[in-house]
């Protein structure tokens, strides 16, 4: 009898209900509502679905994320910044450059929007934060998950790596709601209906050198972006050389989702209620958004900027989208484009700026990688 019940006191102490803490319950919590938002709103599922399963893995099964559990070792990829380049070589075989060739002018949107990081470096500083843990979390406000997983990485700030993650893949996730009161407090609804000109044919040839040419000029510049804009301008010369149809095939599906899966979930997992639930942390989501809702701004802004000097042929909507949520804040200058107008067409205005910010994003993580020295 003794036996017996032994037996079933270890089975009990075992359990989930004897182990789990209030902060695990609320994290518990916060994994569901962010998978609500994945499945029902269909903000970002790709990649809610497995960060909120992750989330929910690590705080009812600890061990799962510790050395010998198996999400550790998902994780260990991300430290090593496999996966976030991997993720690029997807995004630039899924990508579309040409609307960026045919107006180059987009670039200065991208590069406009990538203002919320340095400022929120400046605040992070202000803030209490060191300078290299600073420069990792504002990177957040490019709305780029595996360039902020990259950097933090990089410079060494694998501690905030879990909560700058988190922060980053969230906002990405929730542009369409963050970012349309922004655009719509900055512009008036005159601006808004601006009709854009049709973009020109942009030719194979141009297609083909535009990767090659960037690789070029960027890893020249700043050699240590070689890993982000290095595979993103190869997937996307996979893309448009047109021989290689196989890769391209299989760096924008079958890799690309398991890198997904495995970056998501691991992601998520670093969420457990110990790690997570600190005022550091609040600090660094509250810079994120901070980073990203300047970033926004200074986009709009630049955009109405543009839109004075062209005599109106601008439409300040696009600028939001040089954050590089890609295509989420294309689509988002497109709602609000259309929401004002039903008959215009932005989206792939906006696509030029979006992808300007994908490269920006990743050029502002080599200038502060340059500084550090690293």
């Amino acid at each position: 009898m003794d036996y017996v019940v032994s037996t079933l006191s270890n089975l009990v102490k075992q359990t989930c209900f004897m182990n789990l803490s209030w902060g695990n319950l609320l994290m518990i919590f916060v994994a569901l509502f962010f998978l609500y938002l994945a499945v029902k709103k269909e903000y970002e599922p790709l990649l809610l679905v497995p960060i909120s399963f992750g989330m929910l893995l690590v705080n009812m099964y600890p061990p799962i994320m510790e050395d010998g559990g198996l999400l550790h070792y998902f994780y260990l990829l991300d430290e090593w910044s496999i996966l976030p380049s991997l993720i690029f070589m997807g995004v630039g075989a899924m990508t579309d450059f040409g609307p960026l060739i045919a107006n180059p002018k987009s670039f200065l949107l991208g590069a406009a929007a990538q203002f919320g990081i340095f400022a929120a470096y400046l605040i992070a500083i202000l803030m209490g934060f060191g300078d290299k843990a600073a420069a990792a979390i504002s990177i957040i406000g490019g709305a780029d998950g595996p360039t902020s997983i990259f950097l933090a990485g990089k410079l060494g700030q694998t501690e905030y790596m879990g909560p700058i993650a988190v922060a980053a893949y969230s906002y990405m996730s929730l542009v369409p709601i963050i970012q349309p009161p922004i655009m719509k407090l900055f512009t008036t609804k005159e601006e808004r209906e601006i009709k854009m000109e049709q973009l020109r044919p942009v030719s194979k040839l141009e297609r083909i050198l535009f990767p090659v040419i960037v690789t070029i000029v960027v890893v020249a510049i700043l050699p240590s972006t070689a890993p982000l804009v290095g595979m993103l301008m190869l997937g996307n010369l996979f893309k448009e050389s047109g021989v290689v149809k196989q890769l391209t095939h299989t760096a924008s599906n079958a890799l690309m989702y398991i890198v997904v899966i495995l970056l998501g979930t691991s992601v998520g997992a670093t969420t457990s209620a110990e790690a997570f639930l600190k005022l550091t942390t609040l600090k660094i989501v509250a810079l994120g958004l901070i980073a990203f809702c300047i970033g926004t701004a200074a986009g709009v802004l630049f955009g109405k900027l543009m839109c004075k000097v062209t005599h109106g042929k601008v439409n300040p909507l696009i600028g939001s989208a040089g954050v590089s949520a890609v295509p989420m804040a294309a689509r988002v200058s497109q709602k609000v484009g259309s929401e004002a107008d039903p008959t215009n067409f932005l989206l792939m205005h906006a696509m030029g700026p979006n992808v300007a910010g994908v490269i920006g994003t990743a050029v502002a993580a080599g200038v502060f990688m340059a500084i550090f020295n690293v």
